[in-house]
This record gives structure tokens, sequence and C-alpha cells, in this order.
């Protein structure tokens, strides 16, 4: 797509070939295949992030059981131990 757009920016092969000679005389000729494959590199690492948090947003957060106290803040540290497990093993589920 971005290579369409490109050509849609020039009229002729000339224009082209003059920006390819002046990236070259920018970079050198040496550092432009490391420059794309950077570039390669960081967009597939940007769709993966977009990818992973779509699939973050789409799990359901897990259920959290409601203990039998009255505050929430008075647990005791077995029960709040067995919280922090049963947090732990459904993220580790996902």
């Amino acid at each position: 797509m971005f290579a369409a757009v490109f050509l849609f920016m020039f009229d002729s092969p000339v224009q082209i070939m003059l920006v390819i000679g002046v990236l070259a005389l920018l970079f050198g000729a040496g550092r432009l295949p490391q420059l794309a494959r950077s570039l390669g590199q960081s967009r597939k690492a940007f769709k993966e992030g977009l990818r992973e948090g779509e699939e973050d947003h789409s799990i359901e957060p897990a259920k959290i059981i409601s203990t039998s106290t009255s505050n929430p803040g008075e647990l005791s540290d077995a029960e709040l131990e067995a919280e922090l497990q049963k947090r732990a093993d459904a993220r580790a589920e996902h």
C-alpha cells in the first residue's frame, strides 16, 4: 500500500530515482538495507503490540469472589494469599 502511495507522489521514474539517489547519499548505500530492515522490524513489533492489546481487551476480566467479611479491606493473610493465587492462576491461563 505504501509503495502505491509513494508512486503516485512522483510523476516520472526519474523523480523516483532522484529520491533514491538522495537517500543513498544521505545514509550511505551500505546503511540503506539496515534502515529498511529496522523499519520492517519496527512495523512488525507495532502490529504485534496492537494485536496483543486487542486480545487483552477481548478477554473477560477474572471475576473476584467476594468474601464473607463486610469490609473488603479486612482480609486475613490466608484469604489475601488465596485471592492473589487465584488471580495469578487466572493470568497464567490467558
